[in-house]
């Protein structure tokens, strides 16, 4: 129920996976509402199930209070299903603050997990990087980065099997000496941590892909998070206006076509789906607001990989295997 489009394109997105692989899919939500949507897209699948709710949890509604006030809410009772073993993944397009206090509430942080954090994918010249935290924690102590290095790291091994993946710290300058006074504590401790990091990485240089996971506190990463999408946004509407300016412009879009689709296929967050939300015992991809169909579908595919592949169980190798070395 949650999102710009809900229900009509979470339905959408849901019923397409779930006539692709068959994979048992239960929508959360308002049953009559849901049920309608479901009637206008032909015949159901048996392993997509309704469970009803009757209650939303509306974005900008206060987190903490809203789950208190409606425990019968679409997204607490979804993330229920998971802590009952009912469900081995949830996903919402709903208030992504709303997801991280029901898993907090629900699921509980991982051991040896202080804050749990959002990550995103973001494109890179040589594929993508992984950034985190990405707006759940905007202060944080230096121990706390390396908790998110770690389970970027163990993300980007799941996810995407990279062996060893490269971490690097998001300062001001490349030099060890830069820095804020958090991330001048954070970098002595990344340095000792076992992890393969390759040091600070500025701003102008994340988009070079010389890290595969990108650390920083929530405040520092949702700005970048949000310029990256506002640049794009930006490049995307000049370039359809220069495109069309003349029939010479014209004329030459329609022979870069498909390379411009290529391009725009790399910056759409539809291609990704969702971001995982890290730290919590069990298995939560949040959405883009504005998910549509495509965007959910993909999401749902993630959710799944991640659960088959034991995302949780494994960040909580990776952290009890630190903690000899004296490292949260």
């Amino acid at each position: 129920m949650g999102g710009d489009h809900a229900p009509a394109e979470i339905v959408a997105g849901a019923l397409t996976v779930a006539r692709d692989t068959r994979l048992a899919i239960c929508l959360v939500g308002d049953e009559p509402g849901i049920r309608a949507e479901l009637a206008k897209l032909g015949a159901i699948p048996s392993c997509l199930s309704v469970v009803h709710s009757p209650a939303v949890i509306a974005m900008g509604e206060h987190p903490a209070r809203a789950l208190r006030a409606k425990p019968d809410a679409s997204l607490p009772l979804a993330i229920s299903m998971v802590k009952d073993g009912r469900a081995r993944a949830a996903v919402s397009a709903g208030d992504s603050g709303a997801m991280m206090a029901a898993g907090l509430f629900i699921l509980h942080r991982q051991e040896g997990i202080d804050r749990p954090a959002f990550g995103s994918l973001i494109p890179t010249k040589t594929g993508q990087s992984f950034l985190i935290d990405m707006g759940a924690n905007a202060d944080c102590k230096p121990d706390w980065l390396v908790q998110f290095a770690r389970m970027g790291a163990v993300y980007m091994r799941v996810a995407h099997g990279l062996a060893e993946p490269r971490v690097g710290l998001v300062s001001n300058g490349e030099e060890e000496g830069k820095g804020s006074a958090l991330t001048l504590a954070a970098y002595d401790l990344l340095k000792r941590s076992g992890l393969n990091f390759v040091g600070n990485v500025e701003g102008n240089a994340i988009a070079n892909g010389i890290a595969d996971v990108v650390v920083c506190d929530g405040f520092t990463g949702n700005v970048m998070l949000k310029t990256m999408e506002g640049t794009a946004s930006v490049i995307n509407s000049l370039l359809r206006e220069n495109l069309r300016s003349s029939l010479r412009s014209r004329v030459g879009a329609m022979l870069a076509m498909p390379a411009l689709r290529a391009m725009a296929g790399r910056l759409d967050y539809a291609e990704y789906g969702g971001v995982p939300v890290l730290g919590v015992n069990g298995v939560l991809i949040i959405c883009h607001g504005r998910s549509k169909a495509r965007a959910i579908a993909q999401a749902l595919r993630l959710a799944d990989r991640m659960a088959c592949q034991d995302l949780a169980g494994a960040i909580g190798r990776e952290l009890a295997a630190a903690q000899p070395a004296g490292v949260k």
